[in-house]
């Protein structure tokens, strides 16, 4: 090779190095930019520790609330007064919190949902406050209310700021432990009331929600940070209003119908035509309006859709046994209050544990389908063993078919959130939060109203059929229905304790019954859910998987 050809080649070399080494700096140069900009958008993932166990926190607020003031309740009456109006310290709490979900859902679509947040655990925090200082049963009520419409931001945001911060291939695992944070919730939060009330007194059951509330306050504010979002058009007013009177017309009528009022009476029929016309003026609007509170669109979804519809039948399910299992569980097996709340444990611990497993399970692989299939089938299962429960029935017996059944909700409690956040766009991930938990609350409603109707009628059926024959003790059973505890079970003689137990073992059958039906229909919407693939980036990433071309899932 002569002098000037290696002359030639060695430049040639340095040029190639030359180049490869400025490539080098443009990757680098880009990938500093990246990480600058992910940084600025999305914490480092100790971050994401504190703000999953800050949400943890919000979560327990949420779902202890109620559990803890259950047993506060008989005291709360014997110091305020007011029996006749008790009730209303539970509905307006459930009204608030119902009515108020989707508008927190897209309050931090549109203008951020760490401020929505933080705005809701302050009215969280003030109702509560406000809630311990009350003076009468009047306040009392309207100051549950203020709760209500903070707990409804609390479940809203903590499952939008897990969508918005881990990407849907990790986000089973932390739903998961969120469902477990609920299970512990539904298992301590009588027995944190009951001591409480014995020990400090019945305002120390709002005042609890104070340091904890203020903790994930502080937590959230310190570590989350998200976009802030300014959106150009308005909240839909008009909307929020009709669906805010459609909401609370369908849940007074699910809460009064058999109860406060019957079925037929004009209260009733007044509340439904009420809450039709009210959601059909919501549908009309919702058409018109430039930042709908509920865009249609994401029904078109059919995956998202699907998972509405097994949200409710779950809800369904899940809180009316919930409502029947400790009912039967002291009227037949004799179990204290108390007791019958920890007899739920097979279930709410089964529930705990699979909802964990198929969440890693979940993050894992990838897929997701075979939850919502198994988690129904499991729920039939279960739930046909508890309608053959009778008087003879073990406590340990039970325990096996509550198991069952929870296992079966462990697989669908937080699957059918995934799969519907992950059917839509980012922007949109606050209502299709809101509106999942939403259907999750009315199918709770619906179940417990009617199979609580099916149960009361059953149970009065039977001990009228036996009444003539056992004469005014009898009358007397009747009359209270299914309103015998366990003590006043014990008193009554023989004859009429038999045959009350018969009686709630019938209505239970008929009632579990009934559930079997119904998940049998969320097996139905499960078999027809597409698996399409979870998306595995970070926030950035705003389309569902599909949505470019036309979305698989679209039905």
């Amino acid at each position: 090779m002569s002098v000037g050809a290696a002359d030639r080649t060695d430049k040639k070399k340095r040029h190639g190095a030359d180049a490869k080494e400025q490539q080098g700096r443009q990757k680098d140069q880009q990938g500093a930019g990246r990480k600058q900009r992910q940084g600025a958008e999305t914490p480092e993932p100790r971050s994401v520790r504190v703000v999953i166990f800050a949400l943890m926190v919000a979560i327990l607020l949420a779902m202890l609330d109620n559990m803890i003031v259950a047993p506060a309740m008989p005291t709360i009456v014997g110091d305020l007064g007011g029996l006749e109006h008790l009730s209303w310290v539970v509905t307006a709490y459930t009204l608030a919190t119902a009515a108020s979900t989707p508008i927190w859902g897209k309050v931090g679509d549109m203008y951020g949902r760490k401020g929505a947040f933080l705005s809701s655990i302050v009215v969280f925090l003030v109702g509560s406050a406000l809630s311990g200082l009350a003076q009468d049963m009047g306040q009392l009520i309207a100051f549950r209310a203020v709760q209500g419409l903070g707990a409804g931001g609390l479940m809203v945001g903590v499952m939008a700021i897990i969508g918005e911060l881990v990407p849907p291939r990790e986000r089973g695992k932390y739903m998961g432990m969120m469902t477990g944070v609920m299970a512990v919730a539904m298992i301590g939060g009588p027995l944190v009331g009951g001591t409480l009330t014995d020990h400090l007194g019945w305002r120390w059951a709002f005042y609890i929600n104070l340091p904890l509330g203020i903790v994930a306050l502080f937590m959230v504010s310190a570590v989350l940070h998200l976009p802030k979002k300014r959106a150009e058009g308005r909240i839909d007013y008009l909307g929020a209003a009709l669906l805010t009177v459609g909401i609370t017309s369908l849940v007074l009528v699910t809460t009064w119908g058999g109860t406060e009022y019957d079925w037929n009476s004009a209260v009733i029929m007044e509340l439904i035509g009420l809450g039709v016309a009210s959601l059909a003026g919501f549908w009309f609007v919702q058409q018109k309006a430039a930042e709908p509170i509920m865009p249609f669109r994401i029904f078109r979804n059919r995956n998202f859709s699907l998972m509405a519809v097994v949200g409710f039948l779950t809800g369904f399910v899940m809180f009316g046994a919930m409502l029947f299992l400790p009912l039967y569980q002291q009227a037949v097996q004799g179990a204290s209050a108390t007791n019958s709340g920890l007899l739920l444990m097979p279930m709410l611990l089964a529930m705990m544990a699979v909802s964990m497993v198929a969440g890693r399970f979940t993050s894992a692989t990838g897929k997701y389908k075979v939850f919502p299939i198994a988690g129904s089938v499991l729920m039939a299962v279960g739930l046909f063993m508890l309608s053959t429960m009778d008087t003879g029935t073990s406590r340990f017996t039970s325990g096996l078919y509550m198991a069952v059944l929870g296992a079966g909700m462990g697989c669908l409690m937080q699957i059918t959130m995934l799969v519907a956040q992950n059917s839509v766009e980012m922007k949109d991930m606050g209502v299709a939060s809101s509106t999942a938990t939403l259907f999750r609350t009315l199918g709770s409603s619906f179940g417990v109203a009617i199979m609580g109707a099916l149960f009361n009628n059953r149970v009065q059926d039977e001990m009228a059929e036996r009444s003539a024959a056992a004469g005014g003790d009898m009358a007397k059973v009747t009359e209270q229905s299914a309103q015998l505890d366990a003590d006043s079970l014990a008193k009554l003689p023989e004859a009429a304790r038999d045959a009350y137990q018969h009686a709630v073992s019938s209505g239970t059958h008929l009632a579990f019954l009934l559930t079997v039906v119904v998940a049998l229909g969320a097996l139905a919407a499960a078999v027809f859910v597409k698996e399409t693939p979870l998306r595995g980036a970070g926030p950035a990433d705003q389309k569902p998987a599909g949505a470019a071309g036309g979305d698989p899932a679209r039905g």
